[in-house]
């Protein structure tokens, strides 16, 4: 069979990448529109501060990219789900992509080993987490973070799959992962002895847990805590609450119920809507059923939260190694969401002026 050769409609001319852009603006660019209301510009003296010439002692060698722009790309890759290989093809690639950057066609993009390395610094120099406050902060300037009430919830993080032996597995499992594999260093690597493996409503589960605490009213998250999977949903909650939510509601669901998690909130002085549980030979009133449905009309709303990051950001999944590099991707995860989640209330409140 022969390959058919399409006839161009005509050469491409000076506007037409102009005019490219701008259909994509009219069909709806999410990148556009996020670039219309956040200035990324806000972010650069953490980065340079925390990764830019930090341990550079002379001006010899390339010149680092900008710091900004591969921030930038670590947004890309958690609102796309791509790993480092597949940002650097689709910047090549995509329009909308560079306009994002701020790259003109031709200029140099950053290789995958370059993204890997940057993201590294960003995560061993805990400067996500810093970036994250940073623009908490902003929300709250901006009168966004409205403390009116919270709600608490945990979404797994799904981390790939490891091949290991019944003997291996009890040894991670006991806390003896380190002792593996020190004949085998490129293995090792590769080995993920942080993760764990859990049930959920029948269903298996391996990798780590997103626990987070979003503001009630307007579904940002304030405070998130990173385990492995196994850890139980209400286990970080006194890592969740600080001072700052003193006599508000806060909601959740029936696994963060109990004397301990009752205590906890006691402590801090929150007013407790969390969901009540019936227990075997003691089930719930109707009262209860009434009073947990009311909860509900609240509580569910943190399930927007996940449900953003579910379809509109590919997934909750880290495809490294080990828990210090899943908090990281994870901070960028609810941090993508968080600016996201911006943009949208930007536009809301614009449409109803």
């Amino acid at each position: 069979m022969k390959n058919i050769k399409y006839k161009s409609q005509g050469n491409f001319g000076l506007f037409d990448e102009q005019e490219t852009y701008q259909k994509l603006s009219e069909i709806g660019n999410p990148l556009e529109k996020i670039s219309s209301v956040i200035d990324f510009e806000m972010f650069r003296n953490t980065l340079e501060d925390g990764i830019l010439n930090k341990d550079k002692k002379s001006n010899a060698g390339a010149k680092p990219y900008d710091v900004v722009m591969m921030f930038k790309i670590m947004i890309l890759q958690r609102y796309y789900g791509l790993g480092d290989t597949q940002i650097e093809y689709q910047i090549l690639d995509r329009l909308s992509f560079k306009k994002f950057l701020g790259l003109e066609s031709g200029d140099k993009v950053p290789d995958e080993k370059t993204v890997w390395l940057f993201r590294e610094n960003l995560t061993k120099s805990g400067l996500i987490e810093k970036i994250f406050e940073q623009f908490t902060k902003f929300l709250m300037s901006k009168g966004l973070i409205m403390n009116v009430g919270k709600m608490i919830d945990a979404s797994f993080t799904i981390a790939p799959r490891q091949r290991n032996t019944r003997d291996e597995n009890k040894a991670i499992k006991e806390g003896r992962g380190n002792e593996l594999w020190n004949d085998k260093p490129n293995k090792k690597k590769h080995k993920d002895i942080d993760a764990r493996w859990t049930k959920k409503n029948k269903e298996t589960f391996y990798g780590y847990k997103n626990h987070a605490k979003v503001d009630s009213k307007s579904k940002f998250i304030d405070k998130y805590k990173v385990t492995d999977a196994s850890v139980h949903d209400s286990q970080p909650l006194d890592e969740l609450l600080d001072k700052s939510d003193k006599g508000q509601p806060l909601y959740a669901d029936s696994a963060y119920t109990g004397e301990k998690q009752k205590k906890v909130i006691r402590k801090y002085q929150i007013k407790n809507k969390v969901h009540e549980k019936g227990y075997r030979g003691k089930p719930l009133t109707e009262k209860q059923k009434e009073r947990n449905k009311i909860k509900s009309k609240t509580r569910a709303r943190v399930e927007h939260v996940f449900g953003f990051m579910e379809q509109s950001m590919n997934g909750l999944v880290v495809k490294s190694v080990g828990i210090v590099r899943a908090i990281g991707i994870i901070g960028l995860i609810n941090l993508t969401y968080n600016l996201f989640r911006y943009e949208q209330v930007q536009r809301l409140n614009l449409c109803k002026v």
